[in-house]
């Protein structure tokens, strides 16, 4: 810790936590919510972790899922962090705040890869504006998603759920309102969300939800069982409960890796939620008919999201299979999530991200994080946004968020399911500074709507 540093020590129904105090924000990092997937938990569902014995040090990330990263370079910085324990969450609250709203964010990486000890990821802004921040970990690829026979479906979706029922029992001794709890993510973090919002079993674990660039990630069974088999093929083991358990996480990672930078008949997802058990007994845009109807949903996308390209670098036909990915995957989810919920109580909010990044070659995947966030000093920033992004856009935005997980509805109109909707866009080129389709929004009136710590 840092000379300005303060041990911060709290008593919750899981045992003592022991963070530090940074100013006027608390952290409080890598705290178990679950026993460690190991041996014969590895394939099983998830077992709320015992109460600690002794006080738990959480001066430092805990051990991610990911331990080999799906790509070498990612826009992200999601670092990996060793060791086994990794169903563990990160709690970042104002220093004096009290029942305030909670943000749960669920990172992205395709249901491969992610880690949420990124610095992207890191809650102080919203702590400033009086809202506590979770990011959880949870099991990713083979150990998540693969359908294996004997396997009980979507482990990691089940980890997610007992993450939020942690946060229900523990986040008041935080500073948190177990009662306001928002459930956001980006790209597969962003579709975990829609995954959860039409589940029967999300019911009473949330009461908003946010979708970064997600979408109906929901992956055929037969898909996920013909990867896994490719995959057992290569690293020499059946696609099997007991064919995986033998082997490393790490070893499991790598021969994704590799078989996913090989040129196949894969999709852009291999393994994710899978239709057919109690988490999701019919597709996302089913569930959303008739689950989640009072929860207020904000969700949307970047304008390029895979289409984009620093110039010079990707051919037409390469942008040309970027924009059918973006298209199909992630901009066409959010009308289609508006039209399943169009009998919904609660209202459902579109926008689009349009600034365009002169490093990534358009407003492209990921690149919204860091506004959102309200993070452009964070390491990384620079290299993936340039040296001088908006910081007025940030502010637009983080503010628009803060205000959602505060239970404000946005300042435009709701969407109705119907071709026309209207949709918040931020940073478009030539448009009225941080301006919306619908010409209603007063983005210097959502920067001054939430500034303090009060909750």
């Amino acid at each position: 810790m840092t000379a300005v540093d303060m041990v911060d020590v709290v008593e919750a129904p899981a045992g003592t936590v022991i963070g530090h105090r940074t100013g006027r924000v608390r952290r409080f990092l890598g705290v178990p919510f679950a026993e460690a997937p190991v041996g014969a938990r590895r394939f099983a569902p998830p077992v709320p972790r015992g109460r600690f014995t002794r006080p738990f040090d959480a001066s430092r990330h805990g051990a991610t899922s990911q331990r080999v990263p799906l790509f070498t370079t990612t826009t992200i910085p999601e670092p990996s962090v060793p060791g086994e324990d990794v169903l563990n969450l990160s709690v970042v609250a104002p220093a004096n705040g009290v029942s305030c709203p909670v943000l749960v964010w669920i990172h992205g990486g395709g249901f491969l890869a992610g880690s949420p000890a990124s610095a992207w990821y890191d809650g102080r802004a919203f702590a400033r504006d009086g809202i506590v921040t979770v990011t959880p970990g949870y099991r990713l690829g083979v150990d998540g998603f693969a359908p294996l026979d004997g396997v009980l479906p979507n482990l990691g979706l089940r980890d997610l759920l007992l993450a939020l029922d942690w946060v229900r029992e523990n986040i008041g001794a935080f500073g948190g309102d177990p009662g306001r709890v928002t459930v956001a993510g980006q790209s597969a973090g962003g579709g975990a969300v829609l995954a959860l919002l039409s589940s029967p079993l999300g019911s009473g674990r949330f009461h908003r939800a946010v979708s970064v660039s997600g979408g109906f990630f929901e992956v055929d069974a037969d898909t996920a069982r013909h990867f896994a088999g490719r995959l057992g093929d290569r690293l020499g083991v059946p696609p099997t409960r007991d064919g995986f358990g033998g082997l490393t996480v790490e070893s499991v990672q790598q021969g994704v890796r590799l078989l996913r930078s090989q040129r196949g008949d894969d999709g852009p997802l291999v393994l994710g939620p899978v239709v057919g058990d109690d988490i999701l007994p019919v597709p996302i845009a089913e569930g959303l008919v008739v689950h989640g109807h009072d929860v207020p949903l904000l969700l949307g996308a970047t304008g390029d999201e895979f289409d984009g390209g620093a110039p010079g670098i990707r051919d037409a036909a390469a942008r040309a299979a970027g924009t059918r990915v973006t298209d199909t995957l992630f901009r066409a989810a959010c009308p289609r999530a508006a039209a399943s919920r169009r009998d919904a109580t609660a209202g459902t909010w579109l926008y689009s991200f349009e600034w365009p990044s002169p490093v990534l070659g358009g407003a492209v995947h990921c690149a919204d994080i860091p506004f959102f966030f309200d993070v452009l000093d964070a390491p990384g920033t620079a290299a993936a946004l340039g040296p001088q992004p908006p910081s007025k856009l940030a502010t637009s935005m983080h503010a628009d968020l803060a205000a959602f997980v505060h239970g404000r509805s946005p300042a435009w109109e709701p969407a109705t399911g119907r071709l026309g909707d209207p949709a918040r866009e931020y940073g478009r080129p030539g448009a009225r500074p941080v301006a919306d389709t619908t010409g209603v929004f007063d983005p210097v009136v959502a920067a001054g709507s939430v500034t303090s710590e009060a909750c």
